[in-house]
């Protein structure tokens, strides 16, 4: 029982919000016009969102690989992102991140620190972006009052964290004496000696000037086609939409996907993205509509495409799930 509570008290908080979120839009939105939204959907751009979705997981394929230095093939880093983006989807504290780590690590020798590193850079670079997305929406719609400081902090925060890292990375020997010092007087530390080894490795790509901007590049190409995705969406619902109501809604969604919630971001996902279209067009059941189409979409490529990745290494979502559970417990007993 202890070891449970202990437990929920990481998936709790989660569950809790998405429970809330799904109440709130189930209290809210008038299902018969929700319905009727739905059947009036325009399905040809549905299918071009669909189109741009399968796209944008190859682009972000070559973003990681990119962040990995190539040391990895470009077909073990596509597989190994549409598994872990099928992990997230089923189960809990984003864990496909770390199957991500774990997963290329043994196809390709790299260190799983190393490997893990580069999934650090990639979040904050995708919150930089998203808070200059969201800063975006919100000057040109809705210039809601303190919500640009918001942004501004957000996105602030991100740059400092790439800076630190940097810093790190291009100091390597001054933090690794600062580390040496600190596990002598607590010989604990002395653990992570190895593990630091291969997150210097991995923070490589942000010495490399000339591969940093190439990964810049190939993320504003990946955020760029997520507009373009999420315009073809709302403009399915909505006839009258203007590409700013795609930003303004990719922005809200990417901040409402990071708020803990169940596997999937759901709830949190629909409230985030329902509640920006609702402030532009004041239509719940629409919005609400856009939202929950837009998440099944992504639902069903991340599965297909995580299904196909899993079954060509010839493995499965609950094999790989008991894998990461086994390491977690070896690294708690150790």
């Amino acid at each position: 029982m202890k070891r449970f509570w202990r437990s929920a008290r990481r998936w709790l908080p989660g569950v809790i919000i998405s429970l809330a979120a799904v109440s709130a839009i189930l209290y809210w939105v008038d299902l018969e016009e929700f319905g009727q939204a739905v059947r009036a959907a325009e399905w040809r751009f549905l299918l071009a969102g669909v189109l741009v979705s399968i796209a944008w997981v190859f682009v972000r394929g070559a973003v990681w690989r990119a962040l990995l230095q190539n040391k990895a093939s470009y077909k073990h880093a596509f597989l190994t992102v549409c598994e872990g983006y099928l992990l997230n989807n089923f189960f809990p504290f984003r864990l496909g991140e770390v199957g991500r780590a774990f997963l290329l690590s043994r196809k390709t020798g790299l260190g799983f620190m190393e490997v893990l590193s580069t999934i650090v850079i990639e979040r904050l670079l995708d919150l930089a972006f998203s808070a200059a997305v969201l800063l975006v929406g919100v000057s040109v719609v809705v210039q809601a009052a303190g919500a640009e400081k918001v942004g501004f902090l957000i996105g602030g925060l991100m740059v400092l964290g790439l800076a630190i890292l940097y810093l790190l990375a291009r100091n390597r020997a001054w933090a690794m004496g600062q580390f040496e010092r600190l596990s002598t007087r607590w010989p604990v530390l002395q653990r992570l000696d190895g593990f630091l080894d291969s997150l210097f490795a991995g923070l490589g790509a942000l010495t490399d000037g000339w591969l940093f901007l190439r990964v810049l590049a190939l993320m504003a190409v990946n955020w760029s086609m997520a507009v373009l995705q999420f315009y073809f969406f709302v403009r399915a619902f909505f006839p009258p939409a203007q590409w700013t109501w795609a930003v303004f809604g990719l922005g809200a969604t990417a901040f409402g996907n990071a708020i803990p919630s169940l596997p999937g971001a759901v709830g949190t996902y629909e409230g985030a993205f329902a509640g920006a279209l609702t402030l532009l067009s004041g239509d719940e059941a629409t919005a609400l509509a856009v939202a929950l189409t837009a998440h099944l979409i992504a639902y069903l490529v991340n599965g297909i495409l995580g299904v196909y990745a899993f079954s060509t290494e010839g493995e499965t979502l609950m094999g790989v799930y008991r894998q990461l559970r086994r390491r977690q417990e070896e690294k708690e007993q150790a």
